[in-house]
C-alpha cells in the first residue's frame, strides 16, 4: 500500500517561494507517475502538476511558476513554488496516480 507524506507547506509573502516535498513509502513503482493537486476554501480539487516518467505537466495558471520533480534516491517528489499570488493558497495534496493514493494535504497560504 503506497503511503504519502506532504511537508513544506506555510505562511508566505506575494512574490515568494515554497517547496512542498512528498514521502512516498510502500512502493518504488509509484514514483513514476505522481501528481501534485490543491483545494481551496469553498473550491473543487485541481490538478496542479503531474510527473510520469520523464515528462512532466502543469495547469496553466501555475505554468512557468511551478516545477514538479522526483528523487528517486529519496523517494521524494516535489513541488517549488515561485512568484506565488494569494490565489494559490490551498491546502496541497500529493497523489500516486498508479494506486489512486493522496497525502494527508499540506496548507500553504500566500498573504502579506
Amino acid at each position: 500500500q503506497v503511503h504519502l507524506v506532504e511537508s513544506g507547506g506555510g505562511l508566505v509573502q506575494p512574490g515568494g517561494s515554497l517547496r512542498l516535498s512528498c514521502a512516498v513509502s510502500g512502493s518504488t513503482f509509484a514514483l513514476s507517475a505522481m501528481a501534485w493537486h490543491r483545494q481551496a476554501p469553498g473550491m473543487q480539487r485541481e490538478l496542479v502538476a503531474a510527473i510520469s516518467g520523464s515528462s512532466t505537466s502543469y495547469a496553466d495558471s501555475v505554468k512557468g511558476r511551478f516545477t514538479i520533480s522526483r528523487d528517486s534516491a529519496k523517494s521524494t517528489v516535489y513541488l517549488q513554488m515561485t512568484s506565488l499570488k494569494p490565489e494559490d493558497t490551498a491546502v496541497y495534496y500529493c497523489t500516486a496516480i498508479r494506486s489512486g493514493s493522496w497525502g494527508q494535504g499540506t496548507q500553504v497560504t500566500v498573504s502579506s
